[in-house]
């Protein structure tokens, strides 16, 4: 997306990210590169001037994963009444004219529509493609599947799309295809998580676009353009930032789609230009180049789907290079050169100068003084939390495929495979996509490519399971237990659930089956009855669900799964009927309880305090549902409506929908809930499982009424006694958290102009809010936006609907309807709430936030099952440690498998779980025999022992300098993480 840059300054900004991280010892390679053929990478670069100004031409082309139109419609160049763009005609044109002239370059990025192209090409363009990679023309830059969004986007996820792009470019290209820097040209906003992971893929600079208008604006005067971004306290992670913008000077575009005038270099010509183009074209060049410290200037030549007509750039640029250089003969000190960010990044290295160094992040980012990108935080929240749900499915996929060996591909169920599921989750990862910045037509195709995805992995998990457990039976799969819907169970009378832990420790969950029957026995893999209650369905459920589902009923019960394993439980029926009248109270309790939680609630219904029984704490705790009336845009400060990009509310304080709740309570040896009404649209249950260490607050949202012609966007907010000197915190793309400061920016002083969408940050996983004694923590089950406007308060943004564009591109109002909702969207999602003691928080949010993305998976068998199934099975030796996420294990080849492990505690912030931790690799798994290891960059395309960056040096740094790199020199097999670190394996593996 790529609207909004009119409204930047003539020379937007353009910032790079200056990598170093630690390198481990790679040991028993299964294989190596070949020798880097010696004219591509930074060999490939054209010499430039010492004593003079240089200006790098960067010829590109921005091509969006999907925005207007489909990654199809994109690919083919169809519906162009939408949007003029085809990205094969694109990479035909440019390959031609790059053969034209050797001095020509050409970078590219998306490797989502680059792998698609390749398929279709033939042997000798294939051969002739691979020349000119190999002599430097055409760089592959950042190089993942796709450029993917940095607010709502979950780490995991990121880190397998930049693998799945990155392999690609590797296997084919060898390491002429391996990209230098990442190029995050276009994402609105920018995440310390993505620098600190660019820089464990071995990248030397990272450039992006967009920055907050007053950020920019200081920078441009401290000539702070270029910098160090250290983007991990626990990693230590020097990061940086470089210049320019994403499109071409003004008056030097020279696309087909463009409107400036060619250069007519004929003298005998009226209207013959040359002499006025380069005198513009030096003033541009002079004019950027006070903004920065060296004497290499950097200018992107192209934009969104641009080179369709290659020749039109191409025979512009050669004449303005060969005309400015023309003028050195008379004194001109600017040289212009075909170049690519890599070697522009190579000149800042060479140039051995200091750089200024920033710790957070660049959230959040803002355009103008009323426009903020705030609300894309917030933007399609159900495509947001298909998404997540859809990643929790890829990773259970991957790993059955592995431990189910190679009968999950092709087994009693027929050829499935994971290879659909990721390139659909890749895509989604889309700067456009999971930030729910497409149009309509293109957000139900992202959800269509995942769902068609999950039908490809079903295949592979039933055949996985049925060799797994020795049977064959018939696994069924309900996708809408969160609205109590699944026909197996409201209609049998017999059946099991096995319940798959994608997390390499045991979990404890809590299952909730629509039944019908008013009496059930449960029985777990060792026959030993297990506890479990029927409660009616609520009212809300039956709203949202409509005729999808007909069950009067839950059967609700505990289950317990081994880590990366299945156990399974046995369901019967022992009574029909209506629902037990005594299952729910109108007249409710005052307060709900189990082991560890103590919860109040008012005479109107509503929460008032909340305690842990263990420690010993006790808040007030209020929470509420408001919502923000959006701006129109006709307003004196600013024409600026909120839309699916911008956040703008008419006013900072927002309309509460109810002062009470209508409620009722569920009150058995399972579960406590309280299920509050507070309007037609707006309704929650308040949860408390009897083992849970959190407590749940179940929220349904929607259709948000719009017959008052009012945009809402819809909040709710906990208000406690804790004091927040306003501080809050919130996690990076899932991992580190970053405190955050009402009206405060670390790295400049803030003018404040919209008080409380420029107090919004991502929260991808979880926010807390915390004093000297307690720490509230909630954990998210998707990306939502929120802040902390009050002292004490923590609001999250669940759901949007707006009638007005926000001139960003999209050209249509968020203002989503489906067939099953034609009124507008409901929605449902799930907040997690922890009280802790604040040095201890970390150990109860960190294993919360990771069960709440990896969630254990039910499949369903009709009947009986016959006495030989094998009823639980864990495909580890033993749990991992505490500190320890298994983050991927996927099959990489025939036989082996790439796995990562990660400690996912900072530094500091636990007395018993920030401390390094040893894993032994042959000890793992408990049906794989670990025959061979190889330790890789977190991409996976180097060996971590040839992975060598830039070294670059900050101007000040107070800092002590980083631990030595994790090395294993006592043993090939022990693995030691520290605080943050994730190590990434190739395993060479055979079945046990």
């Amino acid at each position: 997306m790529a609207a909004g840059w009119q409204q930047l300054a003539v020379a937007p900004l353009f910032f790079l990210l200056l990598l170093l991280l630690l390198s481990g010892v790679l040991t028993l390679p299964l294989g190596g590169e070949n020798k880097r053929t010696p004219t591509c990478g930074y060999e490939s670069c054209h010499a430039t001037k010492p004593n003079m100004l240089n200006v790098h031409l960067v010829p590109h082309t921005h091509d969006d994963v999907g925005w207007l139109k489909t990654v199809d419609q994109y690919f083919y160049g169809d519906r162009n009444d939408i949007q003029h763009a085809g990205v094969q005609y694109i990479l035909d044109s440019v390959v031609d004219q790059l053969l034209k002239n050797p001095d020509r370059r050409f970078i590219y990025v998306e490797t989502a529509f680059f792998y698609r192209w390749w398929k279709r090409q033939s042997s000798g363009e294939q051969q002739t493609v691979k020349q000119l990679v190999n002599e430097g023309r055409l760089e592959f830059v950042n190089g993942g599947w796709c450029m993917s969004d940095e607010a709502t986007t979950h780490y995991s996820a990121v880190v397998d799309q930049m693998t799945m792009g990155l392999r690609f470019l590797n296997e084919t290209f060898g390491p002429c295809g391996r990209p230098r820097v990442a190029w995050h040209i276009d994402p609105f906003g920018h995440a310390r998580e993505h620098a600190s992971m660019f820089a464990q893929m071995g990248y030397d600079g990272f450039f992006f676009g967009r920055l907050d208008y007053q950020d920019r604006t200081r920078r441009m005067l401290a000539q702070e353009q270029e910098l160090l971004w250290r983007a991990s306290d626990s990693l230590r992670a020097a990061n940086g930032i470089l210049p320019n913008g994403y499109n071409p000077p003004e008056g030097f575009c020279w696309d087909q789609s463009c409107d400036d005038p060619p250069i007519r270099d004929d003298p005998d010509l009226e209207d013959y230009n040359v002499d006025d183009v380069v005198m513009r074209f030096l003033a541009i060049a002079k004019s950027q180049a006070t903004a920065y410290k060296t004497n290499h200037i950097i200018m992107t030549m192209g934009s969104d789907f641009q080179y369709e007509n290659a020749n039109l750039w191409y025979k512009n640029l050669d004449k303005l290079i060969r005309y400015v250089n023309a003028r050195q003969g008379n004194g001109s000190r600017v040289n212009v050169v075909y170049s690519t960010p890599s070697c522009y990044l190579q000149e800042l290295h060479r140039a051995n100068l200091t750089w200024a160094l920033k710790t957070d992040d660049f959230f959040p980012y803002a355009d103008s003084a009323h426009d903020f990108w705030t609300g894309y935080f917030t933007s399609r929240p159900a495509l947001k939390r298909y998404e997540r749900v859809s990643n929790s499915h890829l990773q259970t996929c991957n790993q059955l495929e592995v431990l189910g060996g190679p009968v999950s591909r092709n087994g009693p169920f027929g050829e499935g495979n994971s290879q659909t599921m990721k390139k659909a989750m890749a895509v989604a990862q889309h700067h456009d996509a999971v930030s729910g910045t497409e149009k309509q037509h293109v957000a139900n195709d992202y959800a269509r490519r995942l769902a068609d995805g999950w039908r490809h992995c079903q295949v592979l998990v039933s055949n996985s399971l049925a060799a797994l457990t020795g049977s064959s039976a018939k696994r069924i799969y309900c996708d809408n237990l969160n609205i109590s819907v699944c026909p197996l169970t409201e209609s049998s009378k017999k059946f099991s659930v096995s319940v798959y832990n994608p997390l390499a420790r045991p979990v404890t969950w809590p299952v909730r089956l629509p039944v019908n029957g008013t009496a059930y026995t449960v029985s777990d893999a060792k026959g030993q009855p297990v506890d479990c209650q029927v409660v009616p369905v609520s009212r809300a459920t039956r709203e949202v669900r409509k005729n999808r589902g007909f069950a009067i009923n839950e059967l609700v019960f505990q289950v317990q799964a081994p880590p990366l394993g299945f156990s399974t439980y046995s369901v019967s029926l022992l009574q029909d009927g209506p629902p037990p009248a005594a299952a729910t109270k109108h007249r409710a309790p005052t307060a709900i309880q189990n082991k560890v939680f103590t919860l109040r609630k008012s005479e109107i219904g509503t929460i008032v305090s909340l305690s842990n029984l263990e420690t010993g704490q006790s808040i007030s705790l209020t929470q509420n549902f408001y919502w923000y009336n959006a701006s129109d845009g006709n307003n004196s400060e600013s024409d600026q409506p909120s839309g699916a990009y911008i956040f703008r509310p008419n006013s900072s304080t927002p309309f509460v929908i109810s002062q009470r709740a209508k409620t009722e309570t569920v009150q058995n040896s399972v579960v406590q809930e309280v299920r509050q009404w507070f309007a037609p649209w707006v309704s929650q249950v308040v949860r408390l499982y009897s083992d849970s260490r959190a407590l749940e607050l179940e929220w349904t949202v929607g259709p948000l009424p719009i017959d008052d012609s009012l945009g809402k966007e819809v909040i709710t907010r906990l208000d406690t006694s804790i004091k927040t000197c306003e501080m809050f915190y919130t996690d990076s793309n899932g991992r580190e958290v970053l405190q955050r400061k009402k009206d405060f920016r670390p790295t400049w002083n803030l003018k404040q102009s919209e008080p409380i969408a420029g107090n919004y940050y991502p929260i991808n996983s979880r926010a807390f809010i915390k004093d000297d004694k307690d720490q509230l923590t909630v954990v998210t089950d998707r990306s939502q936006g929120g802040g902390s406007i009050h002292n004490g308060s923590l609001e999250i943004m669940l759901h949007r609907r707006l009638l007005y564009d926000d001139v960003r591109g999209v050209a249509e109002p968020l203002n989503e309807t489906s067939a099953i909702f034609p009124e507008g969207l409901v929605v449902r999602g799930r907040l997690l709430l922890s009280l802790e003691r604040p040095p201890a928080a970390a150990d109860a949010h960190r294993p919360l936030a990771q069960e709440a993305v990896l969630q254990p998976l039910l499949t369903f068998v009709d009947g009986g099952l016959s006495p030989d199934t094998r009823l639980e099975f864990s495909g580890l030796q033993a749990a991992l440690p505490p500190a320890v996420h298994l983050l991927t294990l996927t099959q990489w080849d025939g036989d082996s498998v790439l796995l990562r492990l990660e400690h996912q505690f900072q530094s500091r912030e636990s007395r018993v779980n920030s401390q390094p931790v040893t894993v032994n690799l042959q000890k793992l798994f408990s049906t794989l025999e670990v025959i061979g290891v190889s330790e890789m960059n977190l991409s996976a395309n180097q060996w971590k022992d040839e992975m060598i960056r830039f070294a670059w040096t900050p101007q000040t740094d107070s800092e002590a300098p980083p631990p030595k790199a994790s090395g294993d020199a006592s043993s090939t097999w022990e693995v030691t993480l520290r605080p943050m670190e994730i190590r990434t394996f190739l395993l060479r593996v055979a079945l046990r």
